[in-house]
C-alpha cells in the first residue's frame, strides 16, 4: 500500500488528466479579499504553485514522521501527535484549494495548470475552516485507524493458535492465519464474527467523520467528498463510474466462472446445507477475513494435484530465509531492471518484524517520509511465499517514489492512483516458476500444461477473486458520502454490494448494530480503494507491454521481466513522469495504448477460463 503524503492527503494528486473537462460543481461562494478581487496574473499563479510545493515539502517532514511513529507505536500520545499534524496539513490544503480558485480561467503554462488541477482535487479529506471541527476531523481519523490497529479477539478456542501459544487473544494477522488454515466451519465463523466485533465502536465516529468531511467539501465548492474522490480523473463523476463499470463488465464473466467452481468445491467440503447451490458463498469460508483473495483455498481447488506448485514457503523455511533475505531478494529484482539500490536508511528505519512489546498497524505499506527519499516499508514479515510476493509489491511503491523524487511535491504521485498500486502488482506477475528457479527456490521448472494450469489457478485466486471487492469498497463510500446510503443503512448497503458484486454473504444475521465496513482497514484509515481495482486491470496491461519490450514470446503467464534492461528502461521512463503528465500519456509511454484495457487479463487467464467452463458444466452458476 502506498503511504506517502501525496497518496494519503493529496488523494487525487495521484490522478492524471484524460481528454475530458472536470465535473462541474456549484461552489460555495465566499467573499474575496482585496488581493483576490484584483485580476490575477500568470506570474502570480506560478509563484503560488511554487509556494505550495515548498510548503508541502516542509509539512511532510513532520506529518509523515508523526504518522510513522503512530503506526509503529500506537499509544494515546502518538495518536495525539499524529492528529495535530493531520490538522495542520488539512488546514493548509483546504486554504490553498480555496486560494487557487482565483486563477481559474487563466491561460497558464502546462505545468502550472496541471499543478493547480491536481491541487484542486487534492483534499481527499477536506477540512472545514472552523478550527474545532477541523481538529475533531483529524482526531477522528487517527482514532478510527487506531481502533483497527489495536483490534483483537479473545476466545478459549483460540488458545495455542497464535504466536503466543498460551494466549487466547489473537490480533488480525493471527486470526487471518486461523481462517486460512483451519477447516472447522464453526471455528471459522467464530473467528470471522470475532474480528468483526472490533468495529461497532467506530460506527458513530464514522458518521461524524462523514458529516464533517462533507462540510469541508462544500466549503471547497464540491457537493460532497465523493465528488473529490471521483473528480481527479479529468472526467465527470458519472463518466468515471461508467468507466469503472465498463471494466467490471469486461472481467465479470471470468470472476463468475471462478466463483462457480470454488463454491462447488466448498459444497463438497462443508455440505450443501451450509454452501447452497445458486447462492452467495458464506463470507467466512474463503480463507480471508474479507473474502477478497482466496489463495488459502488452493489445496481445495488445485486443478492437478502436485503439479507446478509455486508456493515455495517450505523451501524458504528450509533454506533459512529471514526477513532481510526476503527484502534483499525483492530489491534485487528492481536493480536487475537498471534501478538503484535502496538507500542505507531504508534498512535502518523500516519496520520488518512485528514488535512483541507494543501495538502496531501490521497492514503492509510503503513510505517516502517527508517526500525526501527517506524510503521505508512497514510490514510484519513472516517467512512465507505470500509475504515474499507482498514485498515485491511494496517495493514497487518505493521504487516509484525513487524515480519521481526529483519532481515538485504536487507531481510526486502516480499518473493516476491506480498506477502506483499497478506497478507493484505488475512485478508480482513476474514472480514466475522460472524466476523462482533463478533465485534458488525451485530446482526445476515444469513445461507440463497441467502445471501451467495450476499456476494460473494460484494467480486467479488472488488477481481475479479480488476484482469485485476492489470495486465495491469505494462504491459503498461514494453512496455514504453523497447521501444515497444514510447512516441507518450503513451495514445493509455494505452487504447488498458484497452480494451483488462478490456473490458473498454473511452466514449469520447482521444488523445496523454492526459496522462491518470498519473491519476493513481502508475504511477507518480513509484510504481510497478504487485504485486497487484499477491496478488489477493495469497490472496485466503493463505486464503485456513490458513482456513485449523484453522480447518475450509465448503465453503471457510464462513471462518474467527479471533481469531485462529493455523492459526496465520502459518502466523507468514512465515512473519518472510521476503525475506531471496526464495518465493516458504515461500509459501510452509504457504500453502504446491510451485507454485502460481489460483484454490483457482475459488473455492471461484464457487457458484457465476454458478449463473452468468444462468443470462448471451442470453447475448452477451465479447467485440470487
Amino acid at each position: 500500500m502506498n503511504r506517502s503524503l501525496a497518496a494519503l492527503l493529496l488523494v487525487a494528486g495521484c490522478s492524471g488528466a484524460a481528454p475530458y473537462a472536470p465535473a462541474p460543481v456549484t461552489p460555495v461562494v465566499t467573499p474575496l479579499t482585496e488581493k483576490e478581487s484584483t485580476a490575477p496574473t500568470v506570474d502570480e499563479a506560478q509563484a503560488f504553485v511554487k509556494d505550495v510545493n515548498e510548503a508541502l515539502r516542509a509539512l511532510a517532514q513532520d506529518a509523515d514522521r508523526a504518522a510513522w511513529v503512530k503506526s509503529t507505536y500506537i499509544t494515546p500520545d502518538t495518536e495525539h501527535l499524529e492528529s495535530k499534524e493531520r490538522d495542520r496539513v488539512m488546514e493548509f490544503i483546504a486554504r490553498k484549494v480555496k486560494e487557487a480558485r482565483r486563477f481559474e480561467g487563466l491561460d497558464l503554462p502546462k505545468d502550472t495548470a496541471r499543478s493547480l488541477y491536481l491541487l484542486k482535487f487534492s483534499a481527499g479529506l477536506p477540512a472545514p475552516s472552523d478550527a474545532k471541527k477541523r481538529a475533531r476531523l483529524a482526531e477522528l481519523t487517527t482514532q478510527l485507524e487506531s481502533i483497527y490497529g489495536k483490534g483483537k479477539y479473545c476466545s478459549p478456542r483460540l488458545k495455542g493458535k497464535g504466536d503466543d501459544k498460551k494466549s487466547e487473544c489473537l490480533e488480525l494477522d493471527e486470526l487471518g492465519k486461523v481462517l486460512s488454515k483451519e477447516k472447522d466451519y464453526d471455528l471459522l465463523l467464530e473467528v470471522w464474527k470475532g474480528w468483526h466485533s472490533i468495529s461497532p465502536p467506530m460506527r458513530s465516529m464514522y458518521e461524524e467523520f462523514v458529516a464533517i468531511g462533507n462540510e469541508g467539501a462544500a466549503e471547497l465548492g464540491f457537493g460532497n467528498m465523493a465528488d473529490i474522490w471521483k473528480g481527479g480523473y479529468d472526467m465527470s463523476s458519472a463518466e468515471f463510474e461508467a468507466e469503472m463499470n465498463r471494466l467490471w463488465t469486461e472481467v465479470k464473466p471470468l470472476y463468475e466462472k471462478l466463483h462457480c467452481f470454488v463454491r462447488a468445491r466448498l459444497q463438497k467440503q462443508h455440505g450443501t446445507d451450509k454452501v447452497k447451490a445458486g447462492a452467495p458463498i458464506p463470507a467466512h469460508l474463503l480463507g480471508n477475513m474479507w473474502a477478497q483473495e482466496w489463495q488459502a483455498l488452493y489445496p481445495l481447488v488445485e486443478p492437478h494435484k502436485g503439479k507446478g506448485n509455486i508456493d515455495v514457503t517450505k523451501q524458504m523455511v528450509a533454506k533459512k530465509w529471514n526477513h532481510e533475505k526476503m527484502v534483499k531478494t525483492g530489491e534485487a529484482f528492481f536493480t536487475s531492471l537498471g534501478m538503484q539500490p535502496l538507500p542505507k536508511t531504508f534498512w535502518e528505519r523500516s519496520l520488518f518484524l512485528k514488535p512483541k512489546d507494543r501495538n502496531v498497524v501490521c497492514h503492509a505499506s510503503a513510505w517516502d517520509v517527508g517526500l525526501s527519499g527517506d524510503l521505508r516499508i512497514k510490514m510484519c514479515i513472516n517467512t512465507d511465499f505470500d509475504d515474499l510476493v507482498t514485498i515485491h509489491h511494496e517495493l514497487g511503491h518505493n521504487y516509484y517514489y525513487q524515480q519521481y523524487g526529483h519532481l515538485p511535491p504536487l507531481f510526486q504521485a502516480g499518473a493516476n492512483d491506480g498506477f502506483h498500486e499497478g506497478i507493484g502488482d505488475t512485478l508480482v506477475l513476474s514472480v514466475t516458476p522460472d524466476y523462482l528457479k533463478k533465485i534458488g527456490l525451485l530446482d526445476k521448472v515444469s513445461d507440463d500444461a497441467k502445471a501451467d494450469l495450476n499456476v494460473l489457478m494460484t494467480r486467479a485466486l488472488e488477481g481475479v477473486a479480488f476484482l469485485p471487492f476492489g470495486k465495491l469498497i469505494d462504491e459503498w463510500r461514494w453512496r455514504v458520502f453523497d447521501g444515497r446510503t444514510p447512516p441507518s443503512e450503513y451495514n445493509k448497503s455494505w452487504w447488498e454490494l458484497r452480494r451483488k458484486y462478490q456473490g458473498v454473504a454473511p452466514a449469520v444475521d447482521r444488523s445496523e448494530k454492526d459496522f462491518d465496513p470498519g473491519a476493513k482497514y481502508h475504511i477507518p484509515a480513509n484510504v481510497p480503494y478504487t485504485r486497487y481495482f484499477i491496478a488489477r486491470i493495469l497490472q496485466y496491461q503493463f505486464h503485456r507491454a513490458l513482456c513485449k519490450a523484453a522480447g518475450h514470446t509465448g503465453p503471457l503467464y510464462k513471462c518474467s521481466i527479471y533481469g531485462n534492461a529493455a523492459a526496465g528502461k520502459k518502466m523507468i521512463d514512465m515512473l519518472r513522469l510521476g503525475a506531471s503528465k496526464e495518465w493516458p500519456v504515461a500509459l501510452e509511454m509504457l504500453s502504446g495504448e491510451k485507454r485502460m484495457d481489460a483484454t490483457a487479463i482475459i488473455d492471461y487467464y484464457a487457458p484457465l477460463a476454458a478449463w473452468l467452463d468444462e468443470q462448471n458444466k451442470g453447475q448452477k452458476c451465479g447467485w440470487d
